[in-house]
């Protein structure tokens, strides 16, 4: 639940993520809920890989990365 407090609490601000498997992931928080992080990247350029599915009303918009909160290991704001 740590990583659910944390997101929240930086929602609608520019983070940096570092999942568990070494990943590092930059974007703006749009949503969270008890599962996963919804991140806004600037990535532009094709598909983007999720550790999740992404649910309706984000399929539209390429740039959405979905996190699992699982997997997250550590966020800051930049």
């Amino acid at each position: 639940m740590d990583a659910y407090y944390s997101c929240t609490r930086f929602m609608s601000q520019r983070v940096r993520i570092i999942t568990r498997d070494g990943y590092v992931h930059e974007g703006r928080i749009v949503k969270v809920d008890r599962d996963h992080v919804y991140l806004e990247t600037d990535r532009r350029d094709g598909p983007v890989t999720t550790s999740a599915f992404l649910p309706f009303g984000f399929r539209a918009r390429n740039s959405i990365l979905t996190l699992s909160l699982f997997t997250l290991l550590a966020i800051a704001l930049i």
